[in-house]
């Protein structure tokens, strides 16, 4: 579970933000919950303020901790993306620093890295309460803690490039203290992808055995899409049927795999709805955009829900009406269909999910964070609780009011731009035309 992410000098981020998941309203703990942190956060803020930034800086984070050991070239540096609108943010470090519970114990991991080498490295545990050191890096040296196994490490600091993470290496090593971080990263934490199509491995898996997945046919039932029924078939995938997927436009890469490998057989999800003549089975891809975002992101937040951990969406209300956006929300919030107390994270335009649905707060006071840039062109994440809102106050009306900040400006100017362009258009036209009689 994540507590605290913090990072600075990372694209429009300059100076330190911090986003905090623990609770600070009792009365808005969801009922029958104990945990630790917040299930859900939404960042919301104008165009290019900086939410995917926060998000892409997580993204970061975890490439590195996975990868890093394998993506680094000796002596290659480090790639990393300060901030840009600074000449000396180019010179400073790159730091990045989460705080999890893991099976009941917290855990503080950080790094910072410059565009040749990691320049700081640490993991602290604090069973019982108390803190104990795992091992600290910096360029000086490795230091490792007492009830570290010393031999085994030193040989992999050995083994660690300048600019490659310690812990990317010494997970690997079967040593305990170090795995649980390194699994959240690699296992626990999710990120949706900004996906093109229908999404069809993990909706066919579904529609497969629809029986086994009651919880997302009820959402399609929910969301009012006209759906009756949807299951998946066999079919051939030959010339005929590919016309009937795309018409005259069959991507080149598709014919030539056809020319290459010939027919074959394979799963095509469908969706039934009922017509005069009853009910017709239509493809994925013959339904609407917004159709298909639900049916290519409900699989992931099931998947998050049933294995727990923390799940991150950049822009969660792409193509999805309001309703349903909130309504996936809001199976987070809940003990009974969030069971294992799986996080969400995600950013979002749509300032209808600061409201209410069906009489309830889609977001609760200490889930919402806002974000906006200063004069110098600099990300700042801050939150709702630091205005400490009444709990009956409308969040949507006052945000949309700039009364929290985290709304464009647009002044009159923008305006007085658009209408004189419109005049100059409609001027040009009539001296066109006037130009065109006196030749006539």
């Amino acid at each position: 579970m994540l507590l605290n992410f913090r990072v600075a000098n990372h694209r429009s981020i300059r100076d330190e933000q911090s986003l905090q998941l623990n609770p600070v309203y009792d009365a808005d703990r969801p009922p029958g919950t104990h945990w630790e942190a917040v299930p859900v956060v939404g960042i919301f803020g104008a165009n290019a303020a900086g939410k995917s930034n926060v998000i892409d800086a997580l993204a970061y984070m975890t490439r590195m901790v996975v990868s890093s050991h394998r993506d680094a070239e000796p002596d290659g540096g480090v790639a990393r993306q300060p901030f840009r609108l600074e000449e000396a943010a180019r010179g400073e470090p790159s730091w990045y620093v989460v705080d999890l519970l893991i099976d009941g114990i917290r855990y503080t991991y950080g790094f910072s890295v410059d565009d040749d080498r990691v320049v700081d490295e640490w993991l602290h545990s604090f069973p019982h309460g108390r803190k104990r050191k795992i091992f600290e890096r910096s360029v000086d040296g490795l230091e490792i803690g007492d009830s570290q196994h010393r031999r085994e490490l030193e040989l992999v600091e050995n083994i660690t490039e300048p600019n490659v993470l310690f812990m990317s290496l010494a997970a690997r090593s079967r040593q305990d203290d170090f795995r649980p971080v390194y699994d959240w990263f690699a296992r626990s934490l999710q990120f949706s992808r900004r996906m093109q199509g229908p999404g069809r491995i993990g909706t066919a898996r579904i529609l497969e055995n629809p029986d086994r997945h009651p919880e997302f046919i009820a959402l399609l039932r929910a969301a009012d899409l006209g759906i009756a029924e949807c299951g998946t078939e066999r079919v051939l995938l030959d010339e005929e049927e590919l016309r009937k997927r795309y018409g005259t436009r069959i991507p080149p890469w598709r014919l030539e795999e056809l020319e290459e490998h010939g027919p074959r057989e394979v799963m095509r999800p469908w969706i039934g709805h009922r017509g005069r003549d009853g009910i017709v089975r239509m493809d994925v891809s013959e339904e609407s955009e917004g159709t298909q975002a639900l049916l290519r992101q409900a699989p992931l937040f099931m998947g998050a829900l049933r294995r727990g951990g923390t799940f991150v969406v950049d822009e969660i209300d792409s193509s999805l009406h309001p309703i349903l956006t909130a309504r996936l929300i809001g199976l987070f919030q809940n003990s009974a269909t969030n069971p294992n107390g799986a996080q969400l994270i995600f950013t979002s335009h749509d300032a209808s999910l600061l409201g209410r649905t069906d009489g309830e707060d889609v977001l609760r006071r200490d889930q919402v964070w806002f974000v906006e840039k200063n004069e110098h062109g600099e990300t700042e994440l801050f939150a709702l609780a630091d205005f400490k809102p009444r709990q009956e106050e409308n969040r949507e009306r006052r945000y949309l009011g700039g009364s929290y900040g985290g709304v464009p400006y647009i002044d009159d100017d923008f305006a007085s731009a658009i209408a004189a362009r419109g005049d100059d258009d409609g001027k040009g036209g009539e001296a066109e035309r006037t130009q065109a009689s006196h030749r006539r």
